[in-house]
């Protein structure tokens, strides 16, 4: 319609404010900029899901994810429950230098003129004597110890004089050194790393030396009743029956996992190592999976 001033008036016109003009240093007005016009919904609504910027510290410490163990802390046994002022061989070889039954504790100590080890009951901690007996025999440092599973008296050792010795422990602490093994069985060329007496027959132990050979021994006569001398070209590291000692599996340096049938005394499945290449067989193939075994 038409105002009394003769002006035609605009519907739904309104006066400009401060938030849609902004006036410059010369005091001129200046039309509204594009970031003060109207939204839509959508827009607003985006605008309100889209997460603020935060400082990035503090988003990182959100974001990870809290162990459940953070809360368990280990507590150190009293000096009566532990053993103290054991002299821990410091030979240079891959090995856990200790091995437990439930009767005795055994440990490769340091010894002057050769190797050692000391054997101590698991009812009896403390402060271990400095003059305590030990077992001794091997002219060099022993690398490995194994208890026997079929009886708790008698363990091996392995030393780097290339030989294995089985010594019988007897029930009371003796006043002077074992010097006298059962047996000593002698057949490796190099140092003898590796022991691991079989899991279900009696009087059968198996040794690897660092001539990358295998032997089981009967050690009730003191024969080898398997030689596995051509299975590894490099240094073996580990080996582990299974459970009733039908397989053997071992290591090596070549980074192949090698199943072996002791009794067809071959190779029954070889797997490179995870995240490295496959190794070659003896037979010049590669082979990258493990078959299902019996």
């Amino acid at each position: 319609g038409v105002a009394g001033s003769g002006r035609i008036a605009q519907p739904n016109a309104r006066a400009p404010d401060a938030a849609d003009t902004r006036r410059g240093s010369s005091g001129a007005l200046t039309p509204p900029s594009a970031s003060s016009a109207p939204r839509s919904p959508s827009a607003e609504k985006s605008q309100r899901e889209r997460p603020s910027a935060g400082p990035g510290p503090a988003m990182s410490r959100r974001v990870v994810r809290q162990s459940k163990f953070r809360h368990v802390f280990g507590q150190a046994a009293k000096a009566d429950q532990a053993y103290e002022d054991i002299r821990v061989s410091k030979v240079t070889w891959d090995s856990s230098f200790c091995a437990v039954n439930p009767k005795f504790l055994a440990i490769i100590v340091e010894a002057g003129g050769g190797g050692a080890f000391i054997v101590l009951p698991l009812a009896k901690t403390g402060r271990v004597d400095k003059n305590y007996p030990l077992v001794t025999g091997h002219t060099a440092p022993v690398l490995d110890i194994d208890w026997c599973p079929h009886n708790d008296n008698v363990i091996a050792s392995a030393s780097d004089d290339t030989t294995i010795m089985v010594w019988q422990i007897p029930d009371y602490t003796p006043v002077r050194n074992i010097t006298e093994p059962i047996i000593t069985l002698e057949g490796h060329s190099k140092r003898v790393g590796i022991l691991s007496w079989h899991p279900t027959a009696r009087n059968v132990l198996l040794s690897a030396g660092g001539d990358n050979v295998i032997i089981v021994w009967n050690v009730g006569t003191g024969e080898v009743l398997l030689s596995l001398d051509d299975m590894h070209p490099d240094v073996i590291h580990s080996v582990c029956w299974n459970t009733n000692g039908s397989l053997l599996a071992t290591t090596c340096k070549d980074k192949t996992l090698r199943i072996i049938d002791p009794r067809k005394g071959q190779v029954v499945a070889v797997s490179a190592w995870p995240g490295h290449s496959p190794a070659p067989t003896s037979g010049g193939s590669y082979q990258a999976s493990v078959p299902a075994l019996p």
